[in-house]
């Protein structure tokens, strides 16, 4: 069984970026476990543990899927948190793309992951890369931290430049000692 999940993928130039924000603000929040820039992507689709059928049934609706959307520019915005301030659960980039090609990639994953019979998330899609799981409550101190990030005071978080998303791509996820890692099954380009 194969632990599978519908991604963006970042390039090296967004995790530079992404490096040097855990960074900056990693020092202020000790006791959050901040995500390996490396292993940062945008969640498009979670399918869950799939036996060989079932991945190739993913590759054949995500190859559909990116066939009807061109590659498209977007933005890292705002740093944003799950849960509350006291209690937050993820610490998240949000991702702003004008062209509302990244829903319409996202509504025909979806459409063919039903088409061939995966359950598929029903809440509204909120484009975001995690960056942080918390997994305790944060001292005072830690929570005026956060409140600090989250109103962009510390560091400019957003980045200015246009990212070119030009793949989709369908991993594999493998829980490790040291956290997840990711491979690559299958490339989808946008647009083919």
């Amino acid at each position: 069984m194969t632990r599978t999940f519908i991604a963006l993928e970042m390039n090296d130039a967004q995790q530079r970026h992404l490096t040097e924000l855990i960074r900056q603000v990693a020092l202020s929040l000790p006791s959050i476990r901040w995500v390996n820039p490396t292993g940062i992507h945008l969640t498009l689709a979670f399918l869950g543990e799939l036996d060989e059928g079932g991945v190739a049934r993913a590759i054949e609706a995500t190859e559909e899927a990116a066939r009807h959307v061109k590659p498209f520019a977007y933005h890292m915005t705002n740093v944003g948190a799950f849960g509350s301030l006291r209690t937050p659960r993820v610490i998240w980039m949000g991702i702003e793309e004008s062209s509302g090609s990244l829903q319409r990639l996202h509504r025909a994953l979806n459409h063919e992951l039903r088409e061939r019979r995966f359950e598929v998330d029903r809440r509204p899609f909120s484009p975001h890369l995690t960056l942080a799981r918390v997994k305790a409550p944060l001292s005072p101190e830690e929570q005026a931290n956060l409140q600090d990030l989250l109103a962009g005071k510390q560091q400019k978080l957003a980045h200015a430049d246009a990212y070119e998303m030009r793949s989709l791509y369908v991993m594999k996820s493998e829980l490790k000692a040291g956290g997840a890692q990711y491979t690559c099954l299958r490339e989808c380009p946008l647009g083919n």
